[in-house]
């Protein structure tokens, strides 16, 4: 399946992450520019090793070093997603209650059979 491949630039309006497809692409070129170094440096290695035998040795270290950094740089992960928002929201803060409103004493309840008391009007008559 080919892209198409167009003169526009898209912009990302998103804190997301790559496509897993992008990120594994990167890795992979980072491996072969890597491997590509490394081989040009053997090569170097075994063509300057009886004229300069310095430079051949550091293009020879640097060939048996880089496949090991080259896995670690490939096998880096994936990057972290810059700035994503947090996924806990907070609950918005509520006003506390305020307090009652200061009063008096109670005032007393009536009782049964005294004027004004709520109890049955036929047992005060």
């Amino acid at each position: 399946m080919a892209r198409k491949q167009s003169g526009t630039e898209v912009f990302r309006i998103t804190g997301a992450r790559q496509g897993l497809a992008d990120d594994v692409r990167g890795r992979q070129r980072r491996y072969i520019i890597s491997m590509s170094v490394r081989t040009v440096s053997v090569v170097l290695a075994a063509t300057l090793w009886n004229v300069e035998r310095h430079v051949a040795v550091v293009a020879l270290a640097l060939g048996v070093l880089l496949p090991y950094v080259a896995v670690v740089i490939a096998n880096a992960g994936r990057e972290n997603a810059p700035s994503l928002p947090s996924t806990f929201v907070p609950a918005p803060m509520r006003p506390a209650l305020g307090t009652a409103p200061a009063a008096g004493p109670p005032e007393p309840e009536p009782e049964a059979g005294q004027p004004g008391s709520t109890g049955n009007a036929r047992a005060n008559e």
